[in-house]
């Protein structure tokens, strides 16, 4: 993740990850997984603190939940138990509130289209707008 990044996840309630994002959008298209790895590492031990903080607030975001190095994990908890995740490196609680709030009316939104298959990929069209919301917000 280049300095100033993000990873957003979406993770069901079988922690299995539904959708990624990296922004920006990393220059060029090659990886290295094992750097990648790392990242959803690091989200998915959050989610441990995701489940325990759940419980003890009405609240749907969480705020920052975990802090690795120089990074730190937000998390926003949905009302169908989907977890969004929220790896960054800058503290911006204001942006990444809004982030949340926008990408949680997306995912309602393509819940709710009756063509979709919440066991299929998830549509192009819905990767554009978290791409969107992250380049706004980021």
């Amino acid at each position: 993740m280049p300095a100033g990044g993000c990873l957003f996840v979406i993770v069901g309630t079988d922690d299995k990850p539904i959708y990624q994002a990296e922004f920006p959008e990393a220059r060029s298209q090659r990886r290295e997984d094992t750097l990648h790895l790392n990242q959803l590492t690091v989200i998915h031990a959050a989610l441990d603190m995701v489940d325990e903080l759940v419980w003890g607030t009405q609240a749907m975001y969480l705020k920052q939940v975990d802090r690795f190095n120089d990074f730190y994990v937000s998390a926003f908890v949905t009302a169908s138990h989907a977890r969004f995740m929220l790896l960054h490196d800058a503290r911006n609680e204001d942006g990444v509130k809004q982030f949340f709030t926008d990408a949680y009316e997306a995912y309602v939104r393509l819940l709710m289209n009756p063509f979709f298959d919440s066991g299929a990929k998830v549509p192009a069209s819905f990767d554009q707008r978290i791409r969107l919301l992250g380049k706004k917000h980021f």
